[in-house]
């Protein structure tokens, strides 16, 4: 958290975590009181066991852990950056909070049903993480954390490695 003026939620994609925002921080900070967090299972957030619906992991959750958060921190009213995986949270947040959130700016948030609908082989190839990711627990986390960098290399063509010391810090400790 920095700055001063208006609050400003950002909240991370997947795989990354807070420190996503680290080239434009600085500068909203000048404008805003910033307030970077990471998503319930990403950095050092809490890593609550998962149940068998899910629920501990679901975006309604992870939204009114941020609405929680930004009251805690003294917010009623705030603003929300967000981006993919973020971005969809905030989109529940802005559902269930409506009354906190005066705006939002979602980024990357694609439109899932409708992208499962029009899978391809080219899709399903480079997304293949998505299906990957929706395998039964513990079998995902567990391939993840053998090999984390590993991951993030064939998850992101390697753009997001440097990232990787953040996922492997955080994997290390489940």
């Amino acid at each position: 958290m920095g700055g001063s003026g208006p609050a400003l939620l950002l909240l991370h994609g997947h795989p990354q975590t807070h420190v996503i925002w680290h080239k434009v921080a600085n500068a909203l900070a000048q404008h805003f009181t910033v307030v970077a967090a990471d998503l319930r299972g990403y950095g050092d957030s809490s890593k609550p066991d998962d149940d068998a619906e899910h629920l501990n992991y679901a975006k309604r959750t992870m939204a009114a852990d941020m609405a929680e958060l930004m009251s805690t921190l003294g917010f009623e009213c705030f603003k929300v950056l967000a981006h993919d995986r973020g971005a969809r949270v905030a989109h529940r947040l802005g559902i269930d909070h409506a009354e906190h959130v005066e705006r939002m700016v979602l980024l990357d948030i694609a439109p899932t049903l409708a992208m499962y609908r029009g899978t391809t082989e080219a899709f399903a190839r480079s997304y293949w993480h998505w299906f990957f990711l929706i395998r039964p627990q513990p079998l995902p986390e567990r391939l993840i954390q053998a090999d984390p960098a590993q991951y993030l290399r064939e998850r992101d063509g390697g753009s997001q490695c440097r990232y990787g010391a953040f996922l492997i810090r955080s994997a290390n400790r489940v």
